[in-house]
């Protein structure tokens, strides 16, 4: 199968409006519907009272490693609006017991779109560098080594993968699962999503750096749309020549390993790098956060 056939089920990328005007249209009808879906009234208010409520957080240096929780254990430490990890369920998902080659000997065929050029610098633009191939393509790029920066398979909807994950029901309503393809060193930057996260690692290893929600003032950070939000601050490799407010930012460290699942409050800034080549698996709740609930909702 050729990469222009492949090319043809991807979905279209995004068309760049005309004016400011069809721009501020669009963008204002969008954040309409990201507040039904949601079910709060504003999404400007939403980010504000997350914002509100980290400020009343507890400061943690580390992420707690907990075993496998129920549907309520889950929300209840949820409630608490803080991160944690839980090891164990994912272990039991049959991708989990597959070896890496199966993405070659089974789905090499399955259109993929790669993240490339300087992707790190570009993350959050709309006209970012992407390129369409297929699997198997994107892993002979991955193994030729050539690129100091690798291609990066990022939130990606592989439904031929979907029976393979056996996601808990933490939350009452899920957007799709998205998957993270890519060898060691393809990174995703600081950043924050305005919804609650769990983020399951199938494959490989990867750092994960965390920020709260309200140290977003000490993180210059830019909007992207009105749930995404991207900070050019890189805390591997900070520069407070150039972003001195980022000294004032807590950054907490945690390493993902194969069977873990990372739970992200919704606002909380993270950045990720795989240190192997990895396979990693989320989905976004489309509800009111569980930091914004009330006891017991």
């Amino acid at each position: 199968m050729t990469t222009e056939r492949n090319s043809l089920r991807l979905p279209p990328r995004r068309a760049v409006l005309k004016s400011p005007e069809d721009a501020e249209a669009k963008k204002r009808a969008q954040e309409q519907r990201d507040a039904e879906v949601r079910g709060v009234a504003s999404i400007h208010d939403m980010r504000e009272a997350i914002k509100h409520a980290a400020r009343a957080l507890p400061a943690i240096a580390e992420v707690p490693l907990l075993g496998v929780l129920s549907a309520a254990a889950f929300r209840a430490r949820a409630a608490q609006g803080l991160p944690f990890l839980t090891t164990g369920l994912v272990k039991r998902w049959p991708l989990s017991a597959q070896p890496p080659e199966i993405l070659r000997e089974r789905y090499s065929h399955v259109p993929v779109r790669a993240r490339v050029g300087d992707y790190i610098n570009t993350a959050f633009a709309a006209d970012r560098a992407m390129q369409d191939m297929s699997m198997g393509e994107y892993l002979d790029v991955v193994d030729s080594g050539v690129h100091a920066l690798p291609p990066y398979l990022g939130n990606l909807e592989l439904r031929e993968l979907n029976s393979l994950c056996h996601w808990p029901t933490y939350f009452d309503k899920m957007g799709p699962p998205r998957f993270w393809v890519g060898p060691a060193g393809t990174v995703t930057p600081l950043h924050c999503d305005y919804d609650d996260n769990i983020f399951a690692q199938i494959w490989g290893t990867k750092r994960i750096f965390l920020s709260p929600p309200h140290h977003d003032e000490f993180l210059y950070p830019r909007e992207a749309n009105a749930i995404l939000f991207g900070s050019p601050f890189d805390p591997e490799a900070p520069d407070f020549d150039q972003f001195p407010l980022a000294r004032q930012a807590t950054m907490i460290e945690v390493i993902v390993n194969p069977g873990d699942m990372l739970y992200v409050p919704a606002g909380w800034y993270h950045q990720v790098r795989a240190l192997t080549f990895s396979l990693s698996s989320n989905r976004w709740a489309r509800a009111v956060p569980f930091a914004l609930r009330a006891p017991g909702a």
